[in-house]
Parts: C-alpha cells; structure tokens; sequence
C-alpha cells in the first residue's frame, strides 16, 4: 500500500531491512493511531495484532495479582510489538502492551507476520537481535526497580520516554508514571518535584517539558546509560 511506504523509514526496525523485504510486508501493514491506554496485546489472550511504532510509546508491564502492572521497557520507533512471534511459540504474549505516549504506528495481523518471516531473513535477524535487548533490558529494570530511588528512576523513564516521543513535550499523568515505576502517585509527586525544582523539566497537569536534557540524564540512575540501544546484535 502506497500510503504507508514513506511510514516504513520512521521505524528503525523496518528502515533496517533490504527493499525487497519492505515491498513484500508492506502489502500487509496499514497506519493506525495509538491512543493513551489503549491495550495492544494482554496475557490473557492470544495476540491478534503487531505492531511497528512510528512515534509514541508502548509499554510491556508485568502483572501480579493484587497489584497494578508495573511496566518493564518501553517501546518505540526503534522497533515493534510482537517479538515473541519470531520464536514460533505461538500468539501467547508474554506481558501487557498498553499505549503511554499517543503516536501512530503500522499494524499487521500476527498471523500474517508469522507466515511472512520465513520469506524475510533479515526481518528475522532484526527480530532476535530486538529480542535480545528486550531482555537485557527487562532485567535492567528489575534491578533498578530493588536497588534505585524513585527519584533517579524517574528520570530514567523520562529519558527513556523522551528517546521515543521526538518532541521536548509529552504527555504523562501521575497515574501513568506511578503505574511506570510501581510506587505509590505521592511519591511520583515528591520525585516529579525535585526533578522540576531542579530545573531541568517542567511540569504541569500530565504536560511534561524537557528543559535541560543533559541535567535530566545527570538526574538519572546508571541504568538508563547501561540501557542497550536497540541494534546492539546478541553474541
């Protein structure tokens, strides 16, 4: 479809690929909008769709009962929601994938990528290679999660969201950025306060600013530095 061809370049993972496989998944991908909230894939059924993130972010969040899920890695434009198809384990989907950020994204039923990937070798590689730093960066997460304040937490998530909104402006409620860290939304306020006071973001009902970037990232914990970029190839 001729409509989303320019679309393909605003996403790492597809922009990666040889024209030849661009071609042949494009006849399968349509545009859509991802809203705030909306739940792209959930444990608790089998995974319809995939998705490639042109701007906007997804979060993968784990769920324990009793408790709101805790988001784990966030992605965006580097890559796609979906990755566990490539292991030919299925459509069961291992975490929630809920919208934080609105953006727009390519969409593809999973049973389509599925039959598509044997054909597409270098789709493939790109794959493994995003699954491995999914991973890493998942256990990432759950260290800083036990080992790290809230506060430089906070500031990791930002980057991390700043990373893929393309803008200095943003859109994240208390609730969604206590839903991020797994505290409590009057720890996000005490934490949102000093990064503010600090001057280098501004924030106001959910609209956050990126005024300083690099006094964000001194705010931040070693874990988004250590963060692997998204083409970093397994051993």
């Amino acid at each position: 479809m001729n409509r989303a061809n320019p679309a393909v370049f605003s996403n790492a993972l597809l922009a990666s690929l040889p024209r030849k496989e661009q071609r042949r998944l494009l006849a399968a991908l349509e545009p859509v909008e991802l809203s705030v909230g909306a739940v792209l894939c959930d444990p608790a059924e089998r995974q319809r769709d995939v998705y490639f993130p042109l701007s906007g972010c997804i979060s993968l969040a784990a769920s324990v009962s009793g408790h709101p899920p805790m988001d784990m890695v966030l992605v965006g434009s580097e890559g796609m929601l979906g990755l566990q198809l490539e292991l030919g384990i299925g459509n069961d989907v291992p975490m929630l994938g809920v919208v934080k950020c609105a953006g727009s994204a390519l969409r593809m039923p999973a049973a389509r990528l599925r039959r598509q990937l044997p054909l597409s070798p270098s789709l493939a590689r790109a794959m493994d290679r995003q699954l491995f730093v999914l991973q890493a960066n998942t256990a990432r997460t759950a260290a800083c999660t036990n080992f790290h304040d809230v506060q430089s937490r906070l500031a990791r998530w930002l980057l991390m969201t700043h990373d893929r909104s393309h803008a200095d402006h943003f859109h994240l409620t208390h609730e969604l950025l206590a839903d991020m860290l797994g505290v409590q939304r009057s720890a996000v306020t005490i934490a949102a306060g000093a990064i503010q006071k600090a001057g280098v973001i501004s924030y106001s009902r959910g609209e956050i600013h990126v005024v300083d970037r690099a006094g964000l990232e001194a705010m931040s914990c070693e874990c988004y530095r250590a963060s692997l970029p998204s083409d970093t190839p397994p051993d």
